[in-house]
């Protein structure tokens, strides 16, 4: 099987019960490649019909799912490892036509959404809940780990091969059933991953797709047959998430946004941190929720900081994601440009420093695109707008600080607290950070703070509603409840 990545493709479909069908609902919205406006597809959104469909098939597959022999339920993960990576290219590609970024982060992002499949190979040693002989006289005890039913998720434009991979395996791994929702703005590289799992061995009911905008998610959220849902996206809307789902009984994690910071002391290497902030910073356009655009900079270091974070955006080549020599590709929308574009006049207004501006990029055969260069601004102030708030852009600043106490305490004041990094050479500096940082993801001396698949994504404050996150162990816990057997023989003789 080949699939198929040139464009102009056909209408974007719904995978319900092991069959592709057209959502049935009202609206849609065309596909649009961010970096030329060229329309590549058609998305229409489900009806409250296609919803009812998909639960009640996905109630029916997990009545015969769930007690499926662990063994038997992995086998298909196994072949859908080996399907993504032998079309990773070509999903790449259609990754990158659909959402603007580049050749090479597509096939990064599709590279982690692969590991976490890897991970949830290993359900049958994951599910192991414990066992307690002589728990009481002449009592044993064992906790056993049993799935829920119908889980959904909501997954967002910036990852759109990764993310829906945070939760699919898992769920289906434990033995639930699971319908993905992604995100109507890039949703072709989802079903292009669906065309692979229905390869792949899952029985029809196990695995869905439904496609759709705010109604679809609501119906999916306020449906009885709906066990619990994942959500990813900005905090607004995981806050109002987290609510409904919540209000309705079902169990939720939900991923907001975040205004993520890097600290640089003056022991840091500084070329080696201006290249990974740089990195961090500008990798997807800055569209992603692991984006250190807030840069703490200790004051002896900073005019010298500043002037190779300069040198190493200012390289930046901005393009199309397909072309070779391009570092950051299109935004996905012009409605976000804009939305950019406006912080950074906010910065400007607000007596931040302009000292690289992105506003005027040119990419000659390409005036149709969403295309910003990176932008840097000086002498930031925490309380400016730019420094508050997630910008989902290639938009960083440079705020000076006294030392590694200031820079933490500036860094905890934000109302995000999703990932930080430090630079610095010095192990003190490392040990206060580690243990003082309000943040879910940290890294020394790392540009990103990304955990591997078997590790779960951090996230406090208003990055993150809910108890269990995605990846690793916390993912078993969401995808399933403890049933406590308590055994006793007494003796007849």
């Amino acid at each position: 099987m080949t699939l198929n990545t040139v464009p102009p493709w056909e209408d974007v479909q719904n995978y319900i019960d092991g069959e592709w069908q057209s959502p049935t609902g009202d609206g849609g919205r065309d596909i649009v490649n961010p970096a030329t406006g060229e329309t590549l597809s058609h998305v229409g959104f489900s009806s409250e019909s296609d919803i009812d469909t998909a639960v009640e098939a996905g109630q029916d597959a997990f009545e015969t799912w769930s007690t499926t022999a662990v063994e038997e339920r992995i086998q298909p993960l196994f072949e859908l490892k080996q399907l993504l990576e032998a079309h990773q290219d070509e999903l790449a590609e259609v990754l990158v036509r659909e959402h603007g970024k580049t050749r090479g982060e597509a096939s990064g992002e599709l590279r982690r959404g692969i590991e976490n499949v890897e991970v949830a190979c290993g359900i049958p040693s994951m599910m192991q809940a414990g066992h307690l002989p002589n728990a009481a006289p002449e009592i044993d005890e064992t906790a056993v780990r049993k799935p829920l039913g119908v889980f959904t998720a909501i997954t967002p434009f910036n990852f759109p091969g990764m993310i829906p991979l945070w939760f699919l395996p898992y769920a289906v791994a434990t033995g639930n059933a699971f319908i993905l929702k992604p995100s109507e703005q890039d949703p072709v590289v989802a079903q292009r991953i669906f065309e692979l799992i229905d390869q792949a061995g899952f029985p029809d009911g196990v695995v869905q797709l439904v496609h759709g905008s705010v109604d679809t998610v609501n119906g999916l959220l306020d449906h009885d047959g709906i066990a619990g849902a994942s959500f990813v996206g900005s905090t607004p809307v995981a806050k109002a998430i987290y609510e409904r789902a919540a209000k309705n009984g079902k169990r939720v994690q939900a991923q907001g946004g975040a205004k993520n910071h890097v600290i640089v002391t003056e022991t840091a290497n500084l070329d080696f941190a201006a290249q990974k902030t740089v990195s961090s910073a500008l990798a997807c356009g800055g569209e992603r929720c692991l984006a250190n655009d807030n840069i703490l900079v200790e004051a002896s270091v900073y005019d010298e900081f500043v002037e190779l974070v300069l040198e190493e955006a200012g390289s930046k080549v901005v393009g199309d994601g397909l072309d070779d020599g391009t570092d950051i590709g299109a935004l996905i929308s012009p409605e976000h440009e804009e939305r950019v574009r406006e912080f950074i006049a906010s910065g400007i207004d607000e007596g931040a420093e302009l000292l690289l501006d992105g506003r005027d990029v040119d990419v000659p055969g390409y005036e149709g695109g969403n295309f910003l260069a990176p932008t840097v601004f000086g002498d930031v102030d925490p309380d400016m707008r730019i420094a508050r708030e997630e910008i989902f852009g290639p938009v960083m600043g440079l705020l000076p600080v006294e030392g590694i106490d200031e820079a933490i305490d500036v860094m905890n004041r934000s109302d995000f607290g999703n990932a930080a990094s430090l630079f610095t050479g010095r192990g003190s500096d490392a040990r206060k950070f580690r243990h003082q940082a309000d943040v879910g993801n940290v890294a020394v001396n790392a540009g990103t703070a990304a955990p591997m698949a078997f590790f779960h994504f951090g996230g406090r404050k208003d990055s993150f509603f809910g108890d269990l996150h995605a990846q690793g162990e916390d993912m078993i816990h969401f995808y399933t409840d403890k049933t406590i057997y308590i055994e006793r023989w007494p003796d007849e003789s």
